[in-house]
């Protein structure tokens, strides 16, 4: 069903619909992305599949979180720089004031000894609700086409293996399915494509200062992480190690791992934990700027190319280009959820959870994915410490 040019929501409902999600939209931007397309393509219509694909098609190509680049993006569609903006601050400022809460009772009270039970249920159950997202993003966006199957499977076995995901298989992809679909002849144009791949941009080097103020290096640091780290969810984690326990010592290891809970344990973009890590470095203004620096970049490479790619949208080169990317993308997610499962299933009992959690989204449709994340961790609570 496409989506006619005049909306047929307001902004404010847009606004509305984006401040839900980021208050109780749980599972990292596996579930996340699959949310959007379950409520805004599917059951509302407010956008048509083919808005959604090239949104996530941009969201993968560009560095940046996964979830917000997509919100952005659909903001983007009907109400252009005022939407994009107003999405993706409706989307990260709930999740936003939840880490800083956590971050001030984890100053106060030195730690959070319950954090880790309740990630010990929470993570559990995440592996369920991200798999059935998965299946429904593949099912419906791969059909019966062998050649988008085959880059499906490629890109899941490499995340997989690798336990990361490259930007410029994305754009590969893409450019396999555009020259086998469209067959472009080189020979009669004088000029690449407009549809080229671009400059991947973690060739571009940025120093951060070894001195100065506390604030100007969480600036830098940050802006660098939101700029240069392509990959979605927690692919963001070992930059953000390396710089923040390994070269600056902000944190301890202990303190890190604390903070990627956080990150698993609150709704909306997983890389909202830059906030949390921000607080605890420099306290609310670390956590401001910390946000800011992470989260501007990827707006910019969102806002900037999404005219070309709506102006462009019904050709059949980008077309191809975007089913390529899009196949990348889904197999790249369906990866993911074995990632993740290898981190957050570690005994039988969150087998058990994860198990129960995906067979009862399966049968229950219309069972709510929050009171789900509630259960799990009042059964990390227990669970856990008889368990540790």
């Amino acid at each position: 069903m496409n989506t006619p040019d005049t909306p047929t929501y307001t902004l404010w409902q847009l606004i509305v619909y984006f401040l839900r999600l980021g208050t109780f939209g749980f599972g990292g931007p596996v579930a996340l992305v699959g949310y959007m397309n379950r409520d805004l393509v599917e059951n509302k219509a407010w956008f048509s599949e083919s808005d959604y694909k090239e949104g996530l098609a941009l969201s993968q190509i560009a560095p940046g979180p996964l979830a917000a680049q997509l919100a952005i993006y659909l903001g983007f569609v009907h109400y252009r720089i005022l939407g994009a903006t107003l999405a993706g601050i409706a989307f990260v400022i709930p999740s936003f004031f939840m880490v800083i809460g956590l971050g001030w009772a984890y100053v106060r009270y030195g730690g959070l000894t319950w954090m880790q039970s309740v990630f010990y249920g929470v993570g559990a159950a995440v592996i369920g609700i991200i798999a059935i997202s998965a299946h429904k993003l593949t099912t419906k966006s791969i059909g019966k086409d062998k050649l988008l199957w085959g880059i499906f499977t490629a890109l899941a076995a490499v995340t997989i293996i690798t336990e990361s995901e490259a930007a410029s298989l994305f754009i590969g992809a893409g450019i396999l399915v555009w020259l086998i679909r469209c067959k472009p002849n080189f020979r009669s144009s004088g000029r690449l494509s407009a549809f080229a791949a671009p400059i991947p941009l973690q060739q571009v080097a940025v120093t951060v200062a070894s001195d100065g103020n506390t604030l100007v290096q969480i600036a830098l640091f940050f802006t660098k992480a939101g700029a240069f780290v392509f990959g979605s969810g927690l692919a963001i984690v070992p930059f953000l190690y390396g710089g923040v326990v390994t070269e600056h010592h902000w944190l301890t290891e202990h303190q890190f791992v604390d903070a990627v809970a956080v990150a698993m344990i609150t709704p909306g973009p997983v890389v909202i934990t830059t906030a949390f890590i921000g607080y605890l470095v420099a306290g609310l203004p670390g956590a401001c700027i910390a946000a800011l620096a992470t989260f501007i970049p990827c707006y910019l490479f969102t806002i900037l190319p999404a005219p070309y790619f709506k102006k462009y949208g019904k050709h059949p080169a980008l077309i191809a280009f975007v089913d390529g990317i899009t196949a990348a993308a889904i197999g790249a997610i369906a990866g993911s959820v074995v990632v993740l499962a290898q981190r957050s299933i570690v005994d039988i009992p969150t087998a058990l959870l994860a198990l129960v959690t995906g067979f009862l989204l399966w049968k229950f449709k219309t069972l709510k994915e929050p009171i789900i994340v509630i259960a799990a961790a009042l059964i990390g609570l227990t669970v856990y410490p008889l368990m540790h």
